[in-house]
């Protein structure tokens, strides 16, 4: 039997002080219960649970009957307009509806979304670092602008949800937004998170990612060549703040920090190995993985060179950084944009893949969530060196 049981309960146990205890209300469905409070408390002798009344009849306890009726009214409208929509529903649904709230599955999809980020910022600093909790932010309120935008709504439930949704969210993104692919792509990823949640939570019953393609971002790999890291190493500039970048940027390519951890690098972080070699020992702030990475003779004599007594390095920001280095990549005559990023590429091909490091390592020192992204962002790395490695021995095999 597909109907709903309602039942007023007496707990005698939690009585208070003026004998009084509360009645509950107990909802059944589908042989699954949902019992909850409706802040009622009553004399136990008064109560008829055969009746589901308090007696004897005054006005105070018409009152109270009046209150239980309506309650079982509101919960058999609830049922009812659940039953209307002919979708599978189960008791929790019931109760929202009863409380005036969305049942699962007519949960929205900025409803969840914002569940989802509460939840990243009360993990910010365990789970979670603070730059995911803006991106999961951003990602929100970009959805906001496209369903207003597109469906002139405040919210869109997940029932409603299908490809051509997604499709035209990434249309939108592109075009309306101008956004990079590869950034396109980050923030269907994060709204695909959402949707993964809301079928965790048997909100929707199948995924409408299903079918959708994702078009892959052509990764160019932009790092310095062995002969620009060598120029730019022993290049002296007249004004000492660009000398400083440049110390900052060739020390991030002997060790492919980012830009946090170069920056918050402190002596505590640098330790002595079992094979006796000085190591940089921290955390990677991205990814919370610990970072283990051989300090290199070009490393340590910048750090020699500035002997700081806290933080090792002297402190820019990431935007001073940034623009300096426009200036040192004209002045030296390095025809690439040259970003703070750019040195960590550098590490992970010109200093350990064209040194036939190989890949798993390159992917660990970097500090790689996994090996498939080192090997989807390097493996054009790798076939350049081999197609060079295989162009010197072709020439030795002439000469012979």
């Amino acid at each position: 039997m597909n109907n709903i049981k309602i039942l007023f309960v007496l707990d005698k146990s939690k009585s208070n002080s003026k004998g009084l205890a509360p009645l509950r209300c107990r909802l059944t469905y589908r042989g699954r219960r949902k019992p909850f409070t409706i802040g009622l408390f009553i004399n136990p002798n008064n109560w008829n649970s055969k009746k589901q009344l308090v007696h004897p009849p005054n006005e105070e306890n018409n009152i109270t009957n009046s209150h239980l009726s309506l309650i079982k009214n509101k919960i058999n409208q609830a049922f009812l307009m659940l039953k209307i929509q002919e979708k599978e529903f189960d008791v929790e649904d019931i109760y929202n509806i009863f409380l005036g709230e969305s049942s699962k599955s007519n949960k929205s999809i900025l409803q969840l979304f914002q569940e989802h980020n509460d939840k990243v910022e009360k993990l910010v600093g365990t789970d979670y670092a603070l730059p995911t909790f803006w991106k999961f932010r951003q990602a929100k309120a970009l959805l906001i602008e496209f369903i207003k935008n597109y469906f002139n709504k405040s919210d869109y439930l997940f029932d409603d949800l299908n490809l051509k949704f997604i499709q035209d969210y990434e249309f939108f993104l592109k075009t309306n937004k101008k956004l990079a692919l590869a950034t396109v792509n980050k923030t269907i990823q994060r709204f695909r998170k959402i949707v993964k949640v809301a079928i965790s939570e048997d909100i929707i019953k199948s995924d409408p990612f299903i079918l959708y393609k994702v078009t892959r971002a052509k990764k160019e790999i932009i790092f310095l060549t062995k002969e620009e890291l060598f120029n730019l190493e022993n290049y002296n500039f007249a004004q000492s703040r660009l000398n400083i970048v440049k110390d900052l940027f060739v020390f991030c390519c002997y060790t492919g920090l980012a830009y946090n951890e170069m920056s918050n690098l402190k002596k505590e972080h640098i330790i002595v190995g079992f094979d006796k070699m000085e190591w940089i020992q921290m955390k990677r702030e991205k990814t919370d993985r610990l970072l283990s990475i051989p300090l290199l003779p070009n490393a340590k004599a910048i750090i020699d060179k500035y002997q700081l007594d806290d933080y090792l390095l002297p402190k820019l920001s990431n935007q001073k950084v940034n623009s300096y280095l426009k200036e040192i990549s004209e002045i030296v005559g390095i025809n690439k944009n040259l970003t703070h990023h750019v040195a960590r590429k550098t590490f992970a091909s010109t200093v350990l893949l064209y040194n036939d490091v190989p890949m798993e390592i390159v992917s660990e020192l970097l500090g790689h969530s996994s090996i498939t992204i080192t090997q989807e962002s390097y493996g054009k790395v790798v076939q350049k060196k081999i197609s060079e490695t295989m162009i010197e021995l072709k020439n030795k095999l002439k000469s012979k």
